[in-house]
């Protein structure tokens, strides 16, 4: 590991909160042409600290857009991560790569993401995209998006459900109607779908 990198990971152990910080030593670590970055961050996703997960999980979702391997490592190994602040960035890292490629563009990966047997992959996607009627393409197109979340509506992980729940929420304060027609298809005998519903009325 680079000296320069191993001092950046000191300094950034002493934050333990929020992405700026994470975010201004990736893009330093990005500036620096000598550095292999995707090297530098599969090191950095091997470090013990979550500081350096999360810092290689920015670079990797920086290079995503130009480089297949940075996102198809972001899918199937970053995904693995215990770390629930790393499968934050990770969920930023989509979300990077998405709007630097178009997101009407990056429908197929989101799609294949989506489809994913790990359901951090797949909160990644929901979670990264947020809001998504906010986003360009989902913003002229709400149904799409509402199909694409709500597939994952009765997920064996309550930890994705909580993100489809919320990311539901979002859009039906704008786009009840069609948020509404959704949920009147949901079966609600199932508990983890009741447990989504529940999520997505919050407050309504």
């Amino acid at each position: 590991m680079d000296t320069i990198i191993k001092n950046t990971i000191d300094t950034l152990k002493n934050t333990e909160h929020g992405f700026k910080h994470i975010i201004e030593a990736g893009d330093i670590v990005m500036g620096d042409a000598s550095l292999d970055h995707f090297a530098e961050a599969k090191e950095l996703l091997q470090h013990e600290s979550y500081q350096a997960g999360m810092l290689g999980t920015y670079i990797m979702g920086q290079l995503s857009p130009k480089d297949k391997s940075a996102l198809l490592f972001l899918r199937d190994n970053v995904s693995t991560d215990g770390n629930w602040r790393v499968q934050e960035m990770l969920a930023k890292a989509f979300d990077y790569y998405c709007s630097a490629i178009g997101y009407e563009k990056s429908l197929q990966v989101i799609k294949e993401w989506l489809s994913h047997e790990n359901p951090n992959t797949k909160r990644a996607v929901i979670e990264g995209l947020r809001i998504w009627t906010s986003r360009p393409y989902f913003k002229e197109n709400p149904q799409t998006a509402v199909v694409l979340i709500s597939k994952h509506k009765d997920d064996a992980s309550e930890y994705l459900r909580k993100s489809v729940g919320n990311a539901l929420r979002d859009i039906h304060k704008k786009h009840k109607e069609i948020v509404d027609e959704e949920l009147a298809q949901w079966n609600l005998q199932n508990k983890n779908t009741a447990f989504t519903y529940k999520l997505v009325m919050k407050n309504s």
